[in-house]
């Protein structure tokens, strides 16, 4: 059994800026390649390239450019070209089945924000200082980097994650553990019913109440966003010390309720399993449930449309999303 543990990190301010450089080098490599294969598609007689060719050139891209892409881990650089193969893998998939496709795209600075180390000691290493009172993970050109370790990691250390979040930076560890003891037999059976008044409804007649922390924390993050709304839109390294202190207090409300809506939703699925032996829910189909209603003609006005419930629609979608 895999088992994800994430940890906050302590990077100092100089580790800080090697950690936000090597998502900026990675964020260019995975944007390089894209753009490699885009053009061999176009311009090479619709020729596909692969993860195998791509990797190869790794060597002298590190040779190159050994101030940007040779101080980090070759094995990270795989995996980050990895990423751009799964995207590829993903979007050819969906052509065959009918779906949106989804061509992938280029990645600014501000939607890559992972770096993935495939292996623990090759390019990273985790509690690299074990006779440390202070757990360390090191990064390949960044250094011992400290972590808040909150519990103990049970099992080998698999694979290691740099996670950007707002200003704050994360390791994210994968590690290998044995098959856990199953919960004692409780001999109930319950059917669970999602909503939106309330949380979840069960075939006992049990209800677990809505938090509602969209709600709650709608008119903080009224105020925030536009306070932001203020500041022209410029690039990221343009923006004054004001601008990114509002674009930090947005990011910092979202995640409070991200993170209230995991709690809950994690305590929630823990008493159910604890509580009964086997579970049934119903297959929603979100995708399907927000759409937007079609919109209504006037047989009599040709270009007048009738009202079609929009507006309350809408209201719905954001509350079963």
């Amino acid at each position: 059994m895999i088992r994800a543990y994430k940890f906050l990190m302590r990077p100092t301010v100089g580790q800080a800026i090697a950690l936000g450089e090597m998502l900026a080098d990675h964020c260019s490599l995975y944007n390089g390649a894209l753009q490699e294969r885009r053009d061999a598609y176009r311009h090479a007689s619709k020729t596909s390239i692969k993860y195998g060719q791509q990797s190869a050139q790794l060597k002298e891209i590190r040779a190159f450019d050994p101030e940007r892409q040779g101080r980090w881990s070759f094995s990270s650089q795989q995996a980050t070209l990895r990423r751009l193969d799964k995207a590829f893998a993903a979007f050819f998939r969906r052509v065959k089945s009918g779906d949106t496709p989804g061509y992938p795209r280029f990645r600014g600075m501000n939607w890559f924000d992972t770096v993935d180390f495939p292996r623990d000691g090759d390019g990273c290493r985790w509690d690299s200082t074990p006779h440390d009172p202070v757990t360390r993970v090191r990064l390949q050109g960044v250094g011992h980097v400290k972590v808040n370790q909150h519990r103990p990691v049970v099992g080998r250390v698999k694979t290691v994650s740099v996670k950007r979040e707002g200003k704050r930076w994360y390791v994210v560890l994968a590690a290998e553990q044995a098959q856990p003891e199953p919960l004692p037999k409780t001999g109930s059976v319950a059917g669970i019913d999602m909503g939106i008044a309330t949380f979840l409804a069960d075939s006992n007649g049990e209800f677990v109440p809505n938090p509602r922390h969209g709600r709650k924390a709608a008119a903080k993050l009224e105020t925030a966003q536009q306070a932001l709304a203020r500041f022209p839109r410029v690039r990221h390294d343009k923006r004054t010390a004001n601008h990114l202190r509002a674009v930090q207090k947005v990011a910092d409300l979202h995640r409070k309720v991200r993170r209230q809506r995991l709690d809950h939703a994690h305590k929630t699925a823990l008493g159910l399993v604890r509580e009964h032996d086997v579970i049934a829910h119903e297959d929603l189909k979100i995708r399907n449930m927000v759409q937007a209603p079609k919109p209504k003609p006037d047989p009599e006005q040709p270009g007048v449309f009738l009202p079609n419930g929009a507006a309350a629609k809408a209201g719905l979608n954001h509350s079963i999303s």
